[in-house]
This record gives C-alpha cells, sequence and structure tokens, in this order.
C-alpha cells in the first residue's frame, strides 16, 4: 500500500485540469496576445479561469493577475507593494514564521532600506493582535502574514489583524499569503480587509508553474517583471494558458462540496493525533482543536531524527516531511519550531503529515500502524 500524506509540499493533478492541460498543449493552442481565432481562444480560456477563481473570492475578475506560483505572487506583493508605495513611509511588518518566499523579500528590502519588523507568535503559532497594535505607526506602508502556517498548520487571526492595520493605518496594505488556506477555508479578501492575497495551483490540485496574486481595486503595486504588458501590466511574459486553465479548473473543483470535504478532512486529523500521540515519546505541536487548520499535523518524536524516521516510512511507501519541503531539498532547523519556543532536541525530530481531499482513513490507518512499529525501534536504535 502507498500513502500520500505530504500534502502541504504539493498535491495530485485533478484528472480533469490535467485532460484541459493536454488539450491546450495539443490542439487549442494559440496565443492570448494574437489577434486571429487561435488567439482569441486562447484568450477566452485565460478569461473562464479568471472568472472561476474570482467567483470563489467573490472579487472583480480584473483583481486577479495570473503567476508562476506562490513564490512569485509574493514577492511580487510584498516587493512590488512595498516600491510602489515607498513615498508614504518605509517601514512593513510581517511575522517570525514565514515562508521563505516572505521573509526573504522582506530581508531584501531591508537592504533596500526598508526598516521591517517581525512579530513573534505563541507557542501555537499565532500573532498577537496588541503586538501588531504596537508595531503599527505613521509610516507603516505593509504588512504581510501568512493564513495558515505550512509547518504546524496555525492559523492567523486575519480579520482581526486587518481591522488592527486598518484602524492604526487605513493606507496601509495588508498582505495574506494564502498558499496553505485556499480550498481549505472559505475567504473573501474584501470582507475581510484584504488588500493583496496569493495563491499557489499545485497546493489544490492544479498544476506546477500556476499561481495568482489578487490586487484589490485601485491598489498601487510595481510590476517586477517588464516586457510585452500582459496581466495588464502587471505581469510581462506570454501567459501559460494550460497551466491557467488548469488552475482555474482545480480552483472550481477546490470548492465544490467544501463544507462536506472540510469536516471529512478534521475528522481524519482529529483520528490521526488521538492515535498518534498514544505512541510513546510522540507529540503534536500547535493547536489540536479545530482553530487549527484542517490538514496538517506536526509531529515530534523524541530520540528520532526526522530524516531517519522519513526514509523509513518511506521505506513503507508512506510520503511526509521534515520541515516545509518547500526550500530545494536543503535541510534547515526551522524557524517555525524555534519561534514556537519548541524543545531543542524535538527541533530536529519534527516530521509533517498532510492532508488532502483525497486522504483515506486506510492511509491514515497504514501510516499509524507503520509509526506504531518504528518510532520505538527507532528510539531504541538511537539511545544504544
Amino acid at each position: 500500500m502507498e500513502a500520500y500524506l505530504d500534502n502541504s509540499a504539493t498535491t495530485q493533478c485533478s484528472q480533469a485540469a490535467a485532460d484541459l492541460m493536454m488539450r491546450l498543449l495539443r490542439e487549442d493552442y494559440g496565443n492570448p496576445s494574437s489577434l486571429h481565432n487561435r488567439g482569441m481562444e486562447a484568450e477566452n480560456y485565460v478569461k473562464e479561469a479568471r472568472k472561476r477563481i474570482a467567483q470563489t473570492l467573490k472579487v472583480n475578475e480584473k483583481e486577479i493577475y495570473f503567476t508562476s506560483g506562490g513564490s512569485e505572487s509574493n514577492n511580487l506583493a510584498i516587493v512590488g507593494g512595498a516600491l510602489a508605495n515607498k513615498r508614504s513611509g518605509m517601514h512593513v511588518i510581517t511575522t517570525m514564521i514565514e515562508h521563505p518566499s516572505v521573509a526573504n523579500p522582506f530581508a531584501y528590502l531591508e537592504e533596500l532600506g526598508f526598516a521591517v519588523t517581525y512579530l513573534p507568535v505563541d507557542a501555537y503559532g499565532c500573532i498577537s493582535l496588541e503586538d501588531l497594535q504596537e508595531a503599527m505607526c505613521s509610516d507603516t506602508i505593509l504588512v504581510s502574514m501568512m493564513h495558515v502556517n505550512n509547518e504546524i498548520g496555525a492559523v492567523e487571526p486575519i480579520e482581526e489583524a486587518a481591522r488592527v492595520i486598518k484602524q492604526k493605518n487605513p493606507n496601509c496594505l495588508f498582505h495574506v499569503d494564502a498558499i496553505q488556506s485556499y480550498g481549505k477555508f472559505r475567504i473573501y479578501p474584501k470582507r475581510m480587509g484584504i488588500d493583496l492575497l496569493s495563491v499557489s495551483g499545485h497546493k489544490i490540485h492544479g498544476p506546477k508553474g500556476s499561481g495568482f496574486l489578487f490586487v484589490r481595486d485601485k491598489v498601487k503595486v510595481h510590476p517586477l517583471i517588464l516586457g510585452g504588458g500582459q496581466e495588464r501590466g502587471m505581469r510581462s511574459g506570454t501567459e501559460n494558458v494550460p497551466a491557467i486553465a488548469g488552475l482555474g479548473q482545480a480552483a472550481m473543483e477546490i470548492y465544490q462540496n467544501f463544507e462536506s470535504n472540510q469536516t471529512r478532512m478534521y475528522r481524519l486529523r482529529d483520528y490521526f493525533i488521538q492515535e498518534v500521540e498514544q505512541i510513546d515519546g510522540v507529540s503534536v505541536n500547535g493547536h489540536k482543536d479545530h482553530s487549527n487548520a484542517p490538514h496538517i499535523v506536526s509531529v515530534s518524536v523524541s530520540g528520532v531524527r526526522s530524516e531517519v524516521l522519513l526514509h523509513a516510512l518511506e521505506d513503507k511507501q508512506i510520503y511526509v516531511s521534515a520541515g516545509s519541503a518547500c526550500s530545494s531539498n536543503k535541510p534547515a532547523v526551522s524557524r517555525t519550531l524555534q519561534s514556537i519556543g519548541l524543545k531543542r532536541e524535538l527541533l530536529e525530530s519534527t516530521v509533517r503529515f498532510s492532508f488532502s481531499v483525497h486522504t483515506t482513513k486506510e492511509e491514515i490507518d497504514y501510516a499509524l500502524e507503520a509509526m506504531r512499529g518504528l518510532v520505538p525501534m527507532l528510539a531504541k536504535y538511537r539511545r544504544s
């Protein structure tokens, strides 16, 4: 049996999205910028994808800009947003637990002379609204935070944060990295006070190399890729029509039967946590209740290095992550785990199990059975 439990790293592309992409690669392969029928056909696929995505967020289609994925969307929102608004101030805010595609753009902004405030988190990975309020000042032009943490599944208080930001400085932009939350929660940017929202296609059963950035109407963002003026000048380069269409299809599918799928993932998560914590030496990081995301469980195993457990599970065709699996296979101590105050001896003994709408109880049971056998054996081997 195989159990793929690394869905926060990537998901299986939906069959309908893959079929649509193949048709666009082999049959309807026109360039959307071309003036003939082939070009118009291609442009219609892009328009349809934009429409489908906008409907899931209840926003205007013109507020959706296609990118190559989550990292580009985050870079465009953060660097592009800061550069476009720097005349209003040079102070920006983020958190200590962001994905590298957010943390590194903020480090770049520091090099450009921006002052950056990094908000701490509590033992569950959540920011304090009081810390945010204290950090805000008259020249704060951008606040960026993830909705769901990619390692432990912590859910940040996005709506409450937006109210704090706008009360302190109505002109300050609020960017949300929704790469781990889109498709797992209902997200309505305008109702929630979000100005910029990043999403990646391959986290929601769409293709790799696809993503989008929601930019609220009248928000200024400096483009980072210059050229032919595609995406209304925001993101030049010939549109990747197959990927865009596949993303639109996946976005539509992920919100079909949404409530029942979310409930089912929470049940699987509840069951997995209940069973895995009965194994000696195993603990779960973050909130264990439904205040956490439905698809992520961070598990620490005392006395067993994460890479050792990962490969032992891999031998049984069970696939999980050590860390976030988004950093070019480079092992490093997790900033998130450090920030929540995890014991030093557990920092390199933590793995992530992540589910999808297709995860089955049989896969969960198979993984639990393997953990019950492997953990005592590996811990004993380490001690000896």
